[in-house]
């Protein structure tokens, strides 16, 4: 299938979002799904968008490991509505958009997907929510916030510990980092990390952005999925 440009209707009016699926669903619209993926991007009075080169790589990877994925503009960019709310009113909005990707009705309101056989799984289905930067910070401010039903799998990469205040995580949480990043520094995440017993991923010679070293968030969120890393899977 083919990536969609779509609209997702929140409180204060609209999210810009675009929607990419597995390779699998391109061949047989019946393949079965491991779920959705949200993926949160930069900050946004930074440049950030969803199309930031790391939302895009996350997005990308996680169709690999077959779910369909949701990349979104926060408030303030592109087509979204409303203006930046310092990770508060951002927190808010991807709480709506995770319920809303999450329920059947979403889908069924897309012409290019409403009649598809997983549609009416989706509920049941695992999902997951990736961050990158400015993104790190308003996913894992919404895990704290929720009680119950918990994302499968929290990924964050370039974690903003020191910029923000960024709340602990699960303890199956995907961590990684750059280890010449110059935005935020890896030894603030390994401060963050240290008394909650987190592995984190650090990539050698990577910077912030990850210049010439995306490849390597893709192969570290695939190793630690299936647990490589230490001869048994944490999912």
């Amino acid at each position: 299938m083919k990536a969609i440009d779509q609209l997702i209707p929140i409180t204060i009016g609209v999210a810009q979002a675009k929607i990419e699926f597995p390779e699998a669903l391109t061949v047989d619209p019946s393949t079965t799904i491991q779920g959705i993926a949200i993926v949160a991007h930069p900050h946004p009075l930074m440049g950030g968008t969803m199309d930031n080169k790391v939302a895009v790589t996350l997005s990308k990877t996680l169709n690999k490991l077959g779910f369909i994925t949701v990349r979104f503009n926060f408030r303030g960019v592109g087509q979204s509505t409303g203006v930046h709310d310092h990770g508060i009113g951002e927190t808010q909005d991807l709480e709506e958009i995770v319920a809303l990707v999450r329920s059947s009705a979403f889908w069924e309101t897309i012409p290019q997907t409403q009649a598809l056989p997983w549609v009416q799984e989706i509920p049941r289905l695992p999902y997951v929510l990736a961050g990158f930067s400015f993104g790190t910070f308003v996913s894992s401010r919404l895990v704290e916030k929720l009680q119950e039903d918990l994302p499968k799998r929290l990924i964050l990469v370039g974690t903003a510990c020191g910029k923000w205040d960024v709340p602990n995580v699960p303890a199956n949480s995907i961590i990684i980092h750059g280890e010449l990043d110059e935005t935020i520094l890896l030894s603030n995440v390994f401060e963050w990390a240290r008394p909650q017993e987190l592995i984190v991923q650090v990539v050698p010679g990577a910077d912030h952005f990850f210049h010439r070293k995306l490849h390597c968030i893709r192969q570290a969120i695939t190793a630690a999925w299936y647990g490589v890393e230490n001869g048994h899977d944490h999912t």
